[in-house]
């Protein structure tokens, strides 16, 4: 099966949130699908970031993790997940920010002479959003369970992509409403 970074995959709105987004049904141990397991898909991600993702502008053309960094990066990615879906969970700031910042900050002295490499641009833009000014803007999507920045004016956004997820969530409901009526 072939796999591409289209721009749903990048719904997150930050280099950061759609990194972490790359395990797909995270919550889900026996349908989890995590796409950096394979070394060809993590080297894609940064092509695809480039084309698609929120951040091109300001981190540039990135370019795949050396080889050596990929282990940091999935480390990094876990430690984005963890901290900011306990944030959205908790509505504050968890005490797992230590975690993410040493992964961070492991990242950065291991890449730093690399600025456009993905794990690089991934930890500044974590750092980045660990000093958002409105963190209630930090969403989990109620039917994928992605992580997503709510750049909305109103802060009304309730999906990651309201043309993958909203569509799906809209006609279930259509179709559960549907059917209710039908039964006799």
């Amino acid at each position: 099966m072939t796999f591409s970074w289209t721009p749903h995959r990048f719904s997150g709105g930050v280099l950061a949130l759609d990194v972490a987004n790359s395990v797909v049904l995270r919550a889900d141990p026996e349908r989890r699908i995590d796409r950096f397991a394979d070394p060809a898909v993590m080297d894609a991600f940064a092509a695809g970031a480039n084309r698609h993702g929120a951040e091109r502008a300001l981190f540039g053309p990135l370019e795949p993790v050396a080889p050596e960094a990929r282990a940091g990066l999935v480390r990094l990615r876990e430690a984005i997940d963890r901290h900011f879906r306990a944030e959205v969970a908790t509505g504050t700031r968890p005490a797992l920010l230590a975690d993410l910042l040493e992964a961070a900050a492991a990242t950065l002295r291991l890449s730093g002479e690399r600025p456009q490499a993905l794990d690089t641009a991934t930890a500044r833009s974590a750092v980045l959003l660990i000093a958002r000014p409105e963190p209630e803007r930090l969403k989990i999507c109620p039917n994928c369970g992605w992580l997503f920045l709510d750049r909305s004016r109103n802060r009304s956004r309730a999906w990651c992509d309201m043309a993958v997820c909203g569509n799906r969530a809209k006609a279930s409901r259509h179709y559960r409403r549907n059917r209710g009526e039908e039964r006799p």
